[in-house]
């Protein structure tokens, strides 16, 4: 319950705020071609009610959420989980490029969302107050900076004061349009998808425009997904189906009872549908509405970024978790920061909301088709439905994204060319990354060597002994720690006791002191030389000193003086060298990025009088 109420409040902003300017954007589209009349105000409420039926309850919240990577959600954990299901080759490098230009995508739509979220709140305002106009950009600056602010405090205590919000917003959405909806029953009928199918039958032309507005009726699904690992799957898809669905429905329906009554209120048919006494109250309400809507696509900005990062697409970054009991609720203040600096910019460039409505909608569509695209994957090699149901639901899925990522394609030369910047940024910034990765590791590999080759050359020619002990921290039991590698071949010396440590995260808030350090077995018939994993639950503080102090007792260690050693880092200095390997300008984002990537936090804790960091040079 706790946790349905704080996703009410992350999660399901923005698309919760989409009744304030749907209909009316769609009624006016070029030059009102949509006729208002009841047969078509009908239609185009039957459209707005089934796509939320087909697109987010049936593929959203019956399937994809179900597709999560262990506990994960988003573009790229459904192509982790396709990739899983295929065998190594083009397609599954296919499949993860498609992740990751999705992903490029959500990065795209999460610098839109806040931008125009809270530039139509204050805007908003104008309706009670017509002096504020001059106020707009300064006011919406000062709300983006305390919101962005307030995310150090994490989803949950977010969600906690933003719940009760959603859920008082949901319900005023409801109880706005029930009357009309009584006064006016027979608008019940837009609940068939017959009167979809006529609306599209009597205006296909027409209604290729209106798509172009009516997906602005879903913007905000995607968060759905990508927020899954702050919240988990269940509180979503009940508060989904219990709240927010019928609210939207409800809302919907009474506005459509309100235009075939008074087509005048076209003007702003969602302020109208209640008595002009409670307008500012409404619209003061609205306004928080809408700046609570930022969240959903910054959480999941968060979520997108930590995935790229252990997936080999970005830098490392500082990851702060800010629950106890949900590994997935995180802040991460750089991408906090590159968010809140791309959002200002772009509210000081565009100025207004209706300049920045042509942009919103095309990364959103693009995301759906390559989200149904995996999906339909997903079905065929890791859920094992057979053809003809992945072929249904491909024909109903792609029949009405296909159209509705056409109609917003007719957007690029009037705005929808600003998610498309920023996702092929995205795309060049991950791609460089993770190529260059590669080409790091392969480097890294090569000169790391196998442990067992080194310790039997070792074996074969034994290196001097020296008092003492020395701790290599190494990732890998497999490879040779650089600096161990390195010091040994230049000082052709070995301390008694060699240790090298592995670090690795549970996805478990707190692992028990005494369980955290365990000895791996390492076939070697040299002695003094030891292998051990210390493991953390994802809150844990990080203080290898400490930890493997602790843990000497427990294994039996306690004569090798662990509280001691000396650490020895290996450090890899990455350089521009003449190989063709990358282009030369990737070279020196990916140099430029691996020189801002944040080291781990173990690492600042290490004493400072008994660490070493042997470096070595890779050319790219």
């Amino acid at each position: 319950m706790a946790l349905g109420l704080s996703a009410l409040g992350v999660v399901f902003g923005d698309i919760g705020t989409s009744p304030l300017y749907v209909l009316r954007t769609v009624f006016m589209l070029d030059g009102r071609a949509v006729p208002l009349n009841r047969e078509d105000i009908t239609g185009v409420i039957s459209c707005i009610v089934w796509v939320l039926v087909l697109i987010v309850t049936i593929k959203y919240v019956c399937f994809v959420l179900r597709a999560d990577n262990d506990g994960e959600g988003g573009i790229l954990a459904l192509a982790t989980r396709v990739r899983r299901s295929l065998t190594p080759g083009r397609i599954s490098v296919l499949v993860a490029l498609l992740g990751v230009f999705g992903a490029a995508l959500f990065f795209g739509d999460s610098v839109i969302t806040p931008a125009i979220s809270v530039l139509s709140a204050v805007e908003g305002l104008e309706v009670a107050f017509p002096s504020m106009e001059r106020f707009v950009v300064p006011v919406a600056l000062v709300i983006l900076t305390v919101l962005f602010i307030a995310q150090r405090n994490g989803t949950a205590k977010m969600g906690r004061v933003f719940g009760p919000i959603m859920l008082t917003w949901f319900l005023l959405l409801a109880f706005m349009g029930l009357p009309h909806v009584l006064r006016h029953p027979d608008i019940l009928i837009a609940l068939s998808p017959t009167e979809t199918i006529s609306f599209i039958v009597r205006h296909p032309g027409t209604t290729f425009i209106a798509l172009g507005a009516i997906v602005l009726s879903v913007t905000g699904a995607e968060a759905l997904y990508a927020d899954i690992a702050h919240f988990g799957r269940r509180p979503i898809q009940g508060t989904w189906l219990a709240v927010v669905l019928p609210s939207l429905v409800l809302n919907y329906l009474g506005q459509g009872a309100l235009l075939i009554e008074k087509p005048n209120a076209l003007d702003n048919p969602f302020f109208m549908l209640v008595p002009a006494s409670l307008t500012v109250p409404l619209v003061i309400m609205a306004t928080l509405a809408t700046l609570i809507a930022s969240q959903a696509v910054i959480s999941g900005a968060y979520s997108i970024a930590r995935q790229a990062s252990n997936l080999g697409y970005l830098p490392h970054m500082k990851v702060r978790h800010t629950s106890a009991t949900e590994s997935g609720q995180i802040y991460l203040p750089a991408v906090n920061m590159l968010l809140f600096v791309s959002v200002a910019s772009i509210v000081l460039i565009f100025q207004d909301s209706e300049r920045l409505s042509a942009a919103y909608g095309l990364a959103v569509t693009t995301d759906f088709l390559l989200t149904t695209t995996l999906l339909l994957m997903l079905t065929r090699v890791g859920w094992r439905w057979p053809g003809w149901a992945t072929a249904f639901a491909a024909t109903i899925l792609l029949a009405i994204e296909v159209p509705l990522l056409a109609a917003n394609i007719t957007k690029i030369a009037t705005g929808g060319w600003l998610p498309l910047s920023i996702a092929t940024f995205m795309l060049v910034i991950m791609t460089t990354w993770r190529r260059g990765e590669s080409l790091v590791t392969e480097a890294r590999l090569e000169n790391e060597g196998a442990l067992k080759d080194f310790l039997a050359g070792l074996t074969a020619s034994p290196a001097r002994r020296i008092p003492g002990t020395a701790i290599y921290p190494h990732s890998m039991i497999t490879t040779t720690p650089l600096a161990l590698k390195k010091n040994t071949a230049v000082n052709h010396t070995l301390h008694d006791h060699v240790v090298i440590v592995s670090i690795k995260t549970l996805p478990t808030p707190h692992v028990p002191r005494k369980e955290r350090v365990v000895q791996d077995e390492l076939s070697t018939p040299i002695r003094g030389v030891k292998h051990l994993t210390v493991r953390y639950g994802f809150m844990d503080e990080r203080d290898l000193t400490e930890t493997i102090r602790y843990g000497q007792r427990t294994l039996g260690l306690s004569s090798w003086k662990l509280d001691k050693a000396f650490f020895m880092l290996s450090h890899i200095h990455i350089l521009e060298g003449s190989q063709r390997s990358m282009w030369r300008w990737r070279k020196k984002i990916f140099i430029g990025l691996s020189r801002a990537s944040v080291s781990p936090s173990w690492v600042n804790k290490l004493p400072k009088d008994r660490t070493v960091e042997l470096s070595t040079r890779v050319l790219l």
